[in-house]
C-alpha cells in the first residue's frame, strides 16, 4: 500500500493491516476486560513480553492495537500507544521518562493545558526552560549538561506560531537529546513529524483524527529515529535486546498500565472511522481557514488575524516548507471599538465552544476562558492579547462561513 495515495491507503488501512474476520472492513470492538488462557505458560509468556497476545484491556486489547497500527502505519513509526485522551498521552510520556533533577526544554506558546502539567512537573523536580521555538538559537542557548529532551507543538493554539521544526530537530540530534512534537494541530496528511528527526510525536486524537466531536484519545508515536540507548532513565527492566523498542515500552508500562489512561475500545473503533475521512477534512479544512483569514486580513473592523498562511505572518515561509496545509485555527483581534463577546453571540452559523478539529466551525474568547489561569504576563509572553478570538474553522461551505461573519460585523457596526 506504500506506492497509493494517503486516503486511499487510510480507507483500507483496517481491513488491510489489521485483516478483521469474516470479511468484516473495520476490526470488531472487543469490550472484554480479561483473556482467557488455556495453558498457563501462555499467559506468563504474554505477561514477561515473550508473546503477542492481551492479559488485561487496562494495558491493551484488539481494539487499541488495531488503531495503533493505523497511526503508527500512517507516520512510518516503529509503534504507537494510544490513551483515553491526548492530555493522558503527554503526561504519561512526562512522567514515565523524566526524574527529578532532568531538565527540559518547552516551548513558551505551548497549549494551556499542557503548560499547566508543566508547572506539576516543576513541583516534581523537573527543571524547565520556556523558549521562543519559532528561532532554534533560543533552543539551543537553553541547553544544559542535564537536558533530557526538547518538546514543541507544530502549531502554536491560539497564536498560531510555528516552530523552527526542522533546526531543532537537526539540533537534538547533535546533542542527543529526545525531540517530542506535538502534531495534533497539523495532522499526518499535511506533515509528517519524522522528516524533521522527531524523536516522539504526540497528538490529541479528539480533533481532527476522529474530527467529529463525539470522542476522546490520544496518541504517541516512535519514529525509531532516537537511540534509546543513550537514555539513562530507561529502567533495567525495560532494556530489551531491541532498543528501538525500550523508550515505548516504559511509557506503556509505567505511562498507560500504571497510571490507567485507557482507551477504551469503543473510542478506538469511532476514531479509526472518523480516521478514514482525515484528509477530506483536512484539505477542505485548510481551504476554508485561508479563506477566511484572507477575508478578515483586510477587514475595517479586524486589527490582527493570526494564521501561518498569511505573507504576512511571522513564520508564514517556514510553515511553506514545512507543511502542505495551514491549518484550520484562524485567531484574531477585533478593533476597539467591537466587543469580543458581542461579536461571538452575534455569529449565527459559528458555535461557541470550546473544542478544534471539528467539522463545524468553532469559536471562542481565548483570554477568560482556556487561558483564564494564566497571567496576563504569561498570556503575553504566550502572544495572547485579552480581546482575541479563536476559530477552529469546518467544513461546512466557506461562503456561508464568511457570510456569518459579515452579518455580525453588520450587526455591530
Amino acid at each position: 500500500m506504500k506506492d497509493q495515495g494517503f486516503t486511499t491507503r487510510l480507507v483500507h488501512a483496517d481491513r488491510i493491516i489489521n485483516k478483521p474476520q469474516n470479511g468484516a472492513v473495520h476490526q470488531a470492538t472487543n469490550n472484554s476486560v480479561l483473556f482467557s488462557f488455556d495453558n498457563a505458560q501462555d499467559l506468563v509468556d504474554v505477561f514477561q513480553g515473550k508473546m503477542a497476545g492481551h492479559v488485561y484491556s487496562r494495558s491493551s486489547s484488539a481494539s487499541s492495537v488495531s488503531l495503533q497500527n493505523i497511526l503508527n502505519s500512517l507516520e512510518g513509526g516503529i509503534g504507537a500507544i494510544t490513551f483515553s485522551t491526548g492530555m493522558a498521552a503527554i503526561s504519561a510520556t512526562f512522567l514515565s521518562l523524566l526524574r527529578s533533577g532532568d531538565h527540559i526544554i518547552l516551548s513558551q506558546y505551548l497549549f494551556g493545558n499542557t503548560s499547566s502539567l508543566a508547572s506539576t512537573l516543576e513541583g516534581l523536580g523537573i527543571e524547565i526552560s520556556y523558549v521562543d521555538a519559532t528561532n532554534v538559537q533560543n533552543v539551543a542557548a537553553a541547553i544544559t549538561p542535564k537536558t533530557k529532551l526538547v518538546y514543541a507543538e507544530t502549531i502554536a493554539n491560539p497564536a498560531t506560531q510555528v516552530s523552527d521544526l526542522r533546526a531543532i530537530g537537526q539540533l537534538c540530534e547533535e546533542n542527543k537529546l529526545l525531540f517530542i512534537v506535538d502534531n495534533t494541530m497539523t495532522p499526518a496528511n499535511i506533515f509528517q513529524p519524522k522528516s524533521v528527526k522527531a524523536s516522539l510525536t504526540i497528538a490529541s486524537l479528539t480533533k481532527y483524527a476522529s474530527g467529529h466531536g463525539n470522542v476522546l484519545g490520544g496518541v504517541v508515536i516512535d519514529t525509531g529515529l532516537f537511540d534509546w540507548s543513550g537514555f539513562d532513565n530507561i529502567l533495567p527492566m525495560y532494556r530489551g535486546a531491541d532498543i528501538q523498542q525500550w523508550g515505548l515500552t516504559q511509557i506503556k508500562k509505567r505511562g498507560l498500565r500504571d497510571m490507567g489512561a485507557t482507551l477504551s475500545p469503543d473510542s478506538a473503533h469511532s476514531i479509526s472511522i472518523g480516521l478514514e475521512t482525515l484528509a477530506l477534512r483536512v484539505e477542505r479544512i485548510c481551504q476554508n481557514a485561508l479563506r477566511l483569514a484572507t477575508y478578515l486580513h483586510t477587514h475595517e473592523h479586524v486589527q490582527q488575524v493570526y494564521y501561518p498562511g498569511l505573507a504576512d505572518h511571522p513564520q508564514h515561509f517556514i510553515a511553506r516548507e514545512l507543511f502542505t496545509g495551514y491549518g484550520g485555527i484562524v485567531s484574531i483581534d477585533l478593533a476597539a471599538h467591537i466587543d469580543p463577546l458581542a461579536f461571538l453571540n452575534e455569529l449565527k452559523l459559528v458555535l461557541c465552544a470550546t473544542h478544534l478539529g471539528d467539522t463545524r466551525t468553532l469559536g471562542l474568547p481565548v483570554a477568560s476562558t482556556i487561558y483564564f489561569e494564566n497571567t496576563a504576563e504569561q498570556r503575553a509572553d504566550m502572544g495572547i492579547n485579552d480581546n482575541m478570538l479563536r476559530f477552529s474553522i469546518g467544513i461546512e461551505d466557506v461562503d456561508d462561513i464568511v457570510a456569518d461573519f459579515e452579518q455580525a460585523f453588520a450587526a455591530l457596526a
